[in-house]
């Protein structure tokens, strides 16, 4: 039997971890973990024990993000801070965000062992709360990190009926007290997240690492379409104002759209008839529009093509079609100095430099607006996949991005 190579012997270590932390799930039956829940909750408490035990500090902030810290060879020097979110969506990967937050465990890990303190100090944020699956509340600890909250979100209520504040309450946070103490930017040296691409570049590729370049812009909306509801077999053909084809129409423009235009994408990724029932004709239908690129311009474009497309079907059908767009973000460039201290770290290992765009937001989107940012993504098996169980990692990768990032770490100076 062959002996692992350092970078498959911690890889395997990282593997466990994640696998670890997977079991605590919001259900038995597959990985899911909302926002304060028993099992996010439970995962916070292993996360700082982690921490812990590599030598950092921990705190927990007022979103319940866990906060490790470990110094340099100055104490109170500027951090860098690295991390990701340790939130799941519904029925997802075991991968997803976890790698971002073990990875720099394992780094600080080692730091710790050989006794190496850096000129900067390095921070480990595992952030609570960024896919929002609970509450819909994409990037809620990195923006309660630096102290942005919108007091809206207080109002709403998740699945069950429990309200925003009685979920914080029963975690022993304090609503009053999510972002009330915002990190000055001016303690922060730059923010770099390790995460698995969530696609297929790498993988087709044969690559194992990548710098991103740039985190793609994006708007949701929720659209209804209302017709007029009939008897399935009374109403002939011609007099029908059905809202689900009208609505189907409208999906189709949206794929068509974003399918004439590279970087572009466009999904359609929940779709409800109200009332809906076999025979009777569809009177109001409401789906969401999710539209993606690397630059806003495109992105801009392509959305009032879509909505103007959407217009003209209603028109056309008889309906009325609104909007209401619920989350925006604005492409993200990455640091171009970051880039090239990741590109050089990823060199010194011995790996091929890839530079590629993120399609998937991150909490690197909301810290790029407090410091210089940047992201090195890991490949992922099983055809790119993610957000699903078929997400997967190989040891041999997880171990060779922590060699990359502890080299990074290394290797980084705060800007003059």
């Amino acid at each position: 039997m062959s002996t692992p190579t350092d970078a498959e012997a911690t890889g395997l270590a990282l593997l466990a971890r994640a696998e670890a932390l997977a079991r605590h799930s919001d259900s038995p039956d597959h990985y899911t973990r909302t926002w304060l829940s028993p099992a996010h909750r439970e995962a916070a408490r292993q996360l700082e024990a982690w921490m812990r035990e590599a030598g950092m500090s921990v705190r927990t902030d007022g979103a319940g993000s866990v906060i490790g810290r470990y110094e340099g060879a100055s104490p109170g020097a500027k951090a860098l801070v690295t991390g990701s979110h340790y939130d799941s969506v519904r029925n997802g990967g075991k991968y997803d965000g976890i790698l971002g937050i073990l990875v720099p465990i394992a780094c600080v890990a080692r730091l710790h062992g050989r006794g190496e303190r850096l000129p900067h100090a390095i921070e480990v944020v595992a952030f609570a709360d960024e896919e929002g699956a609970r509450f819909q509340t994409s990037f809620l600890a990195s923006r309660a990190f630096l102290g942005r909250f919108d007091e809206a979100l207080l109002e709403r209520r998740d699945a069950q009926g429990v309200s925003f504040g009685e979920a914080m309450r029963a975690a022993g946070l304090d609503p009053a007290a999510i972002a009330a103490h915002p990190r000055d930017p001016a303690t922060l040296a730059a923010y770099v997240e390790v995460h698995i691409e969530q696609g297929p570049v790498l993988l087709d590729e044969g690559l194992p690492l990548g710098v991103v370049t740039a985190i793609a812009g994006g708007t949701r909306h929720r659209v209804t379409v209302a017709g007029a509801a009939g008897h399935a077999g009374t109403v002939p053909m011609a007099r029908r104002r059905d809202a689900l084809a009208a609505a189907a129409e409208m999906v189709l423009a949206v794929e068509a759209r974003a399918k004439g235009q590279p970087g572009l994408v466009g999904t359609v990724g929940m779709l409800e008839v109200r009332d809906g029932t076999g025979n009777v004709i569809p009177g109001e239908v409401s789906f969401t529009v999710d539209i993606r690129s690397g630059e806003d311009a495109v992105r801009e474009a392509a959305e009032r093509e879509v909505f103007a497309a959407f217009d003209a079907i209603a028109a056309r059908r008889g309906v009325k079609v609104s909007a209401a767009r619920n989350h925006a973000t604005r492409a993200t460039p990455c640091s171009p100095r970051l880039q090239d201290l990741l590109a050089g770290s990823i060199a010194a290992i011995g790996c091929p430099v890839r530079r590629l765009a993120s399609g998937a937001g991150h909490d690197a989107m909301v810290m790029a607006e407090a410091t210089e940012a940047a992201m090195l993504f890991v490949r992922c098996g099983a055809g790119g996949v993610s957000h699903n169980p078929a997400e997967t990692v190989t040891a041999e990768d997880a171990g060779l991005a922590a060699a990359a990032l502890g080299e990074f770490l290394r290797r980084f100076a705060p800007a003059a």
